[in-house]
């Protein structure tokens, strides 16, 4: 998997979560999807937490905590917010993913 594809599905703002469709995720590439989000996005992996079918990452989007997360049995990652923070980012990664993403 040279270059992962992703769709813009949903943002939830009440939730605070951004939810992408990525079809061609498995649990052998979860983790290069994750890694290429966030090169998309220009975030930093702070930490990393791989459970049986869910890669939980904090990372730090524009000084702001997030955690994404990448589930092998839906095709999908998330971000979401942590905390009363995040609102502002998440939308405007919204509009910008959906000019990045087509």
């Amino acid at each position: 998997m040279d270059n992962p594809t992703f769709r813009l599905s949903h943002h939830d703002s009440e939730a605070g979560r951004l939810v992408l469709a990525a079809d061609a995720l498995d649990f052998d590439n979860a983790e290069q999807h994750l890694m290429a989000f966030c090169q998309l996005i220009d975030a930093k992996v702070t930490e990393k937490q791989t459970d049986a079918d869910l890669l939980s990452w904090l990372i730090d989007f524009e000084g702001v905590p997030f955690m994404l997360r990448a589930e092998h049995y839906s095709a999908s990652i998330w971000l979401e917010r942590l905390g009363a923070e995040g609102d502002e980012e998440l939308a405007f990664l919204n509009s910008w993913l959906i000019k990045q993403l087509g």
